[in-house]
């Protein structure tokens, strides 16, 4: 009987480890190969037939959820886009907002008035005015503070940053994860490494605005050496990371580097 309270401080003490230890796990060991992400806006253009505009925008499918991943600057041009990849907005089960620039929640409004059906995602320092939109519309609301599980194998990095608190997401796969960024404001190298932190450090692709438009040129190849160091395989600037980012990046990555842009569709078994 005396091993009893021994036994029991070692199932308390195995308990409270499983809470403060990262999350690594996979849930249902997603296979990448699954997985499609369609560029829905960007001020890049892959497709002609979509318009671009300044902002950003991209669907996720092959999850237990259809996601959407922040709604660009313009509802009717997100919405447009979304017809012409034969998108339905019905069939989003939610939708993550990365940070309170109106090039990525500008969409929202008209969005939940097609589909009011779905959990949104946001900072928690999100001003009430984004907030009663969403919940205005019938939708739930959720605020994020900290890193979480949204759902098997989806992840939120939580808030990170100062001045322009951002939320980047993380979904990971039998073949590495996926690091998706709305604009990187707290900084795509720090980004990078919160990802690696919450779902472990095998990175399949980093993609998504990085914030190096006006970057000085030597710093954009420290940044990429820092994804190499890091072992990202796969890098997919667009949005806000500039011209010649993008440029140092596919000279750097080669055939390692992904080309968005609205009307893009990334099957990451392309990939793999």
């Amino acid at each position: 009987m005396k091993a009893l309270p021994y036994l029991l401080t070692l199932a308390i003490a195995g308990l409270f480890l499983s809470f403060i230890q990262p999350d690594h796990t996979t849930g249902m060991n997603q296979k990448a190969g699954d997985l499609v992400l369609t560029i829905l806006y960007d001020n890049y253009n892959h497709d002609s037939e979509l318009k671009s505009d300044w902002g950003f925008a991209c669907l996720i499918e092959g999850l237990d959820k259809t996601i959407l991943f922040d709604t660009g600057g313009n509802g009717k041009i997100l919405l447009e886009n979304m017809k012409k990849m034969g998108k339905n907005p019905e069939d989003v089960d939610i939708v993550i907002l990365s940070h309170d620039h109106g090039d990525h929640t500008g969409g929202m409004k008209m969005f939940l008035e097609q589909n009011n059906q779905v959990k949104v995602y946001i900072p928690e320092s999100f001003p009430d005015k984004i907030c009663s939109i969403v919940t205005e519309s019938g939708a739930i609301l959720y605020k994020i503070k900290n890193h979480k599980k949204l759902s098997d194998n989806l992840y939120t990095t939580g808030e990170m940053g100062g001045q322009i608190i951002e939320q980047s997401i993380v979904i990971t796969t039998d073949k590495g994860n996926l690091v998706i960024t709305g604009c990187a404001h707290p900084g795509i190298v720090d980004i990078v490494k919160k990802s690696a932190e919450i779902a472990g450090d095998d990175l399949l692709l980093v993609m998504g605005g990085f914030h190096l438009l006006r970057t000085d040129q030597d710093e954009v190849k420290e940044i990429i050496a820092a994804f190499k160091d890091l072992g990202v395989t796969y890098a997919a600037p667009t949005h806000c990371s500039g011209d010649k980012t993008i440029e140092a990046f596919k000279e750097s990555y080669g055939d390692h580097y992904v080309e968005l842009g609205a009307g893009k569709i990334l099957n990451i078994s392309d990939l793999i």
